[in-house]
């Protein structure tokens, strides 16, 4: 019974090292009041970042932030990765080539993705706002990251190109896993596309797509990069998610202490949410 632990001591010393240890020491400064700017301040409070945490009115507007940023970006990259992963499971002429360019924005970097949205929904010298003004979206050709009301979908309709291939690939190895012997029943039994597809496809894909979401949805709401380049967290906090917020807590007004306990509460709501997926998932697989 032993004799296993040891073989993978190293393997679980560099973990506990590597993660716990950190993670540890992450929860712990939770506790403490530390600002750079304010040393002599420094020392043990117990709960008191929590109390703040729970009437600053900064998280909870990004709390809101955090939950819109995700739903909206998880909903859109998974209905387009499933609508390509389904195309590209069939044969058509130019294949290779277009699942070149699907897979492209996953390549570039995010620094550079974040950029270059910026530059299209800037009216100077970017078409985006002109073609929404033609279409009757916007009265007038601006940049819509300078309106509160819609400045978030700047950086989610970013973040939809930029995370469509995630779903787009992982979909497309599970449509691939699928017996081809079920669509042949299927089809001389007289199946409707329709009927194919949420009695064979669906049932096939659930438990794929239950930790594809799980995971994109852990990461999106710890992606902070896309945000933090285009509108850096404004106008007036309308864009503003929770982990930007930990960084310009941490690194502008330089309070580790309440920094740690936003990071804190967000990986409380994150636990929580993937053991329910996990949950989910078991009882898909059992399906």
């Amino acid at each position: 019974m032993v004799e296993p632990f040891l073989y993978l001591s190293p393997a679980i010393i560099l973990i506990g090292t590597v993660i716990l240890v950190p993670l540890i020491i992450g929860i712990s400064y939770s506790f403490q009041s530390i600002e750079i700017l304010n040393p002599f301040a420094a020392g043990w409070v117990g709960f008191e970042n929590y109390v703040d945490l729970w009437s600053d009115r900064r998280f909870w507007i990004a709390l809101e932030n955090t939950f819109w940023w995700t739903f909206w970006s998880v909903s859109f990259q998974f209905l387009l990765g499933l609508g390509l992963a389904l195309l590209l499971n069939t044969q058509f002429f130019g294949k290779k080539l277009f699942q070149a360019l699907v897979f492209l924005p996953w390549a570039v970097p995010t620094f550079l993705s974040a950029l270059t949205w910026a530059w299209l929904f800037n009216p100077t010298i970017g078409p985006l706002p002109h073609w929404m003004a033609a279409l009757g979206i916007l009265d007038e050709p601006y940049n819509i990251m300078g309106n509160p009301d819609l400045a978030l979908w700047g950086p989610i309709v970013a973040n939809i190109w930029f995370g469509v291939p995630f779903f787009a690939i992982t979909l497309l190895a599970a449509l691939q896993s699928i017996p081809g012997e079920l669509y042949e029943a299927a089809e001389i039994d007289g199946a409707s596309p329709w009927q194919t597809f949420t009695k064979i496809t669906l049932p096939f894909l659930a438990p794929m797509i239950a930790i594809t979401v799980m995971l994109r949805t852990i990461w999106i709401a710890n992606f902070a990069d896309l945000i933090f380049v285009m509108t850096g967290g404004g106008p007036a906090n309308s864009t503003q998610i929770l982990s930007t917020y930990i960084f310009t807590t941490a690194f502008r007004r330089l309070d580790f202490g309440f920094a740690s306990t936003i990071a804190v509460a967000l990986l409380i709501i994150l636990l929580v949410y993937a053991v329910f997926v996990l949950w989910l998932r078991k009882k898909l697989v059992k399906v």
